[in-house]
């Protein structure tokens, strides 16, 4: 395992960086510079800053968090203009894809630099920063919203696939980026403004959303960031949909499939999903004395891997999170007493998966599935333009998706019936398509087994590749994953 990350590691550097050199390489020189500058980390953002015009002194800047990568863009964004390229897509093909445009740059012969032109009457510092940092926000504001964001992953749900504390960028432009519905907003916000709960957006202008076209569409097995339906997933507000809140999960059903759970092995229509390689379940591990803190770490166990212990007849219990091949490298210890994987057929009991519904007594009534984590299903996934016939079972399921993600304007249900515009209903089309999400965490993972379908027009983009990673549970020199620097998420 951990030749194949240090393998991709060496891919990801030979990808990015190395194109990247040489384009400044060629660059440089078209500028009179010595090429080999361009070979040289840091330095060569020196010099790009000379020869796009900027103090040297930014140099620091571009190292503060947030700040620093967006004024990074403004540079690349300045330095490419040197090179005559003015137009909005060569400003996103050097800030996105440098390791292309560079050396596209660099080798085209009818490429030529020019110094920055020196204005009359020197600009003040302020509107230096000013001019640089407005332009550098706009530049960062299309880019977030048309091709790529950048994401972190806060809990445990997708370990070991992802990482707590894992820095990834999203890309938008694999499934279509959406339209904003709501076009008075902070730039680079997102629910509320930056260290304070005031909301980042006002919904004086309401428009409708749309999603322009993408290279694909959502597949199972993909990592997918998407927007959490439940209105208590998202602290009891009625946020917009492209401002709900993020969730990542990897995708196990598409539209039209069916999908049921047999001893925690995922299948859909009648197949077998293939399990992702870092897939992990909950076990019981005893053992006979305290595992120290020096040992967990040994073991690669951090916080959110581990609860307890408990301590019964001199024994102590932990519950840990682990993917099999970490389970049976435990059980090789000889203070370890027994790895047991925990089923979830008792803990959760029933899971409340259709919500909740109005009852015959006009009162909310709620309604059990009666499947558990391990064992779930079979459901069918709703498809656009999908017909199914209405009864008390089916509206258990689907009634909460029809009445409200799938853009109905008045929805009854009563006493096992469905009224869409004042009109009794008893076979129902589907207007969108959904998916259903899983964490690789299995035990660990509040997803669609809890909630339910996510619809369409709250997906958000597909996780591409992992560009910071950093353990907060780590001492300061091992603070940095460097083994996960440029990792495709798979």
């Amino acid at each position: 395992m951990e030749d194949s990350r240090g393998l991709a590691l060496l891919i990801g550097t030979l990808f990015f960086l190395i194109p990247t050199f040489i384009g400044l390489y060629k660059m440089f020189e078209k500028a009179g510079e010595a090429g080999w500058k361009g070979l040289v980390p840091v330095y060569n953002l020196v010099v790009i800053l000379r020869l796009a015009g900027r103090p040297w002194s930014w140099i620091f800047y571009l190292f503060i968090p947030v700040i620093g990568q967006v004024i990074m863009i403004g540079l690349v964004i300045d330095f490419v203009k040197c090179y005559g390229k003015n137009t909005l897509p060569e400003y996103i093909a050097a800030a996105i894809f440098p390791f292309l445009y560079f050396p596209y740059l660099g080798f085209k012969k009818e490429v030529v630099y020019t110094p920055p032109k020196i204005e009359e009457g020197k600009k003040s510092v302020r509107q230096e920063w000013t001019e640089a940092i407005g332009f550098a926000v706009i530049a960062a504001t299309l880019i977030r919203w048309l091709i790529m964001e950048a994401y972190t992953i806060p809990t445990p749900s997708m370990e070991n696939s992802l990482l707590v504390g894992d820095f990834l960028f999203v890309s938008k432009f694999h499934y279509g980026t959406r339209t904003t519905t709501t076009p008075l907003q902070v730039p680079l916000t997102h629910q509320k403004i930056w260290f304070t709960n005031i909301p980042s957006y006002v919904e004086w202008i309401k428009l409708p959303q749309y999603r322009l076209p993408g290279l694909t569409h959502v597949k199972r097995g993909d990592v997918v960031v998407f927007n959490i339906p439940p209105r208590e997933l998202n602290e009891n507000v009625d946020y917009p949909v492209d401002l709900k809140t993020n969730y990542i999960k990897r995708c196990v059903a598409v539209p039209g499939d069916t999908l049921f759970i047999q001893d925690k092995q995922v299948y859909t229509n009648g197949e077998p999903l293939p399990n992702p390689p870092e897939m992990q379940y909950s076990y019981v591990v005893m053992s006979d004395n305290r595992i120290n803190d020096r040992n967990l770490r040994a073991l690669d166990l951090g916080t959110e891997d581990v609860q307890g212990p408990s301590q019964q007849n001199g024994k102590f219990y932990y519950l840990m999170f682990l993917t099999k091949e970490r389970a049976d490298a435990l059980r090789k210890l000889s203070y370890i007493k027994s790895v047991v994987i925990e089923n979830r057929n008792e803990v959760d009991g029933q899971i409340p998966y259709s919500r909740y519904y109005d009852g015959a007594a006009g009162t909310s009534e709620k309604k059990y599935s009666h499947w558990v984590t391990d064992n779930f299903g079979p459901v069918w996934v709703p498809k656009k333009g999908g017909t199914i016939s209405i009864n008390d079972s089916t509206l258990a399921f689907y009634g909460p998706t029809i009445k409200m993600y799938d853009h109905n304007k008045d929805v009854k249900i009563e006493n096992g019936r469905l009224y869409i515009d004042g009109k009794e209903v008893t076979e129902y089309t589907f207007k969108q398509d959904y998916y259903f999400m899983m964490g690789d965490n299995r035990h660990n993972s509040l997803d669609s087994r809890f909630w339910g379908f996510v619809p369409e027009d709250h997906i958000v983009g597909k996780a591409f590749f992992i560009w910071l990673s950093i353990d907060r549970n780590a001492d300061f020199l091992h603070k940095i994953r460097w083994s996960r620097f440029f990792n495709l998420i798979r």
